[in-house]
């Protein structure tokens, strides 16, 4: 395994992170979890994504208990806040009283003092960013975050947040996280990251194989153990995409080639974005963590990416 800084700042995380969406408390049982959880941190990684909304709480519930086995010095565990987590007004959002109220909540449910990564999981336009700045500075200097991002934010959002956080002397975001994947390419057209690379904020993306799209394993339809079939973890897959299936199954001569897997060659392919610090991965069975983050110990080629380019064009694949 390989560990990249967190953009300009001094962390390093794995190339590969484990996450918990639609998975650890919900989609799988804890048995599960935990074999995928340990089998990670046995092939060196060290980063662990999961957020508030997940399950309701219950994935970060189920990462606090698995997690507390290893010494907190070796991982590195990220979380987020933004959603609404019951129907009060104020239990949403990225207000001072919602982002100070949800990193006490999360801390519980994960059993740890602090947070090495606190994440605003969307833009909240209804809060000015002094507000969410100096709260997030506020929970840095009392020890309970050690790092803040954002996920899904727009460019202009992320350059205001870096100036107010320059203004104020307080420390500014280092991370973002949004969907990035052969297939979703918006953030190389909408201004993304080039904001993030201006900045110096470490891209740590999610559905690198979007949900599992880009693995080859609907070339024939939806097999009935994937996660299409699966009715708690196919809520963004209810159908498939039958130009991105036809157009996967072109990149095979490619990641045989190498020796690897479709999940593979789109991880590698990934690994080498500008501003990418760590790939996050979800899996519901061992095999799937094996197999994923080997990806971390290819390459590929400038005439991959090119071909890549070709059945997948950036302003084509939002």
């Amino acid at each position: 395994m390989n560990y990249r800084r967190l953009g300009s700042a001094g962390i390093r995380l794995s190339e590969i992170g484990l996450g918990s969406w639609l998975t650890f408390g919900s989609g799988v049982d804890d048995t599960v979890a935990r074999a995928c959880i340990r089998r990670a941190f046995e092939l060196g990684v060290n980063f662990f994504d999961t957020a508030d909304v997940y399950a309701r709480g219950a994935s970060e519930t189920t990462c606090g208990r698995e997690l507390k086995e290893f010494r907190r010095s070796e991982l590195v565990i990220a979380t987020k806040c933004y959603f609404p987590m019951s129907d009060a007004p104020n239990d949403r959002g990225l207000s001072r009283k919602h982002v100070v109220e949800s990193v006490h909540a999360s801390l519980t449910r994960l059993q740890t003092e602090y947070i090495d990564l606190y994440q605003c999981h969307r833009f909240d336009p209804d809060v000015e960013m002094f507000e969410l700045v100096r709260a997030m500075d506020d929970l840095i200097r009392q020890g309970k975050i050690l790092y803040w991002g954002v996920s899904e934010w727009p460019a202009e959002a992320i350059r205001q947040a870096c100036a107010v956080a320059a203004r104020l002397g307080a420390c500014p975001p280092c991370s973002n996280q949004p969907e990035y994947s052969i297939a979703a390419r918006r953030v190389e057209t909408n201004g993304v990251r080039q904001a993030c690379q201006e900045a110096g904020l470490g891209l740590v993306v999610w559905s690198p194989l979007k949900q599992g799209l880009l693995t080859g394993k609907y070339a024939a339809g939806k097999p009935r153990d994937s996660r299409a079939s699966h009715d708690k973890m196919n809520a963004f897959l209810k159908e498939l995409d039958a130009r991105i299936v036809e157009r996967t199954e072109q990149l095979r001569p490619l990641a045989q080639r190498h020796g690897m897997t479709l999940a593979q060659f789109a991880i590698a392919w990934l690994l080498r974005r500008p501003a990418l610090t760590s790939v996050i991965i979800g899996a519901s069975r061992v095999a799937q963590v094996e197999e994923n983050v080997a990806a971390a110990g290819f390459s590929i080629t400038a005439e991959d990416e090119a071909r890549v380019d070709q059945l997948f064009p950036a302003d084509q694949f939002a």
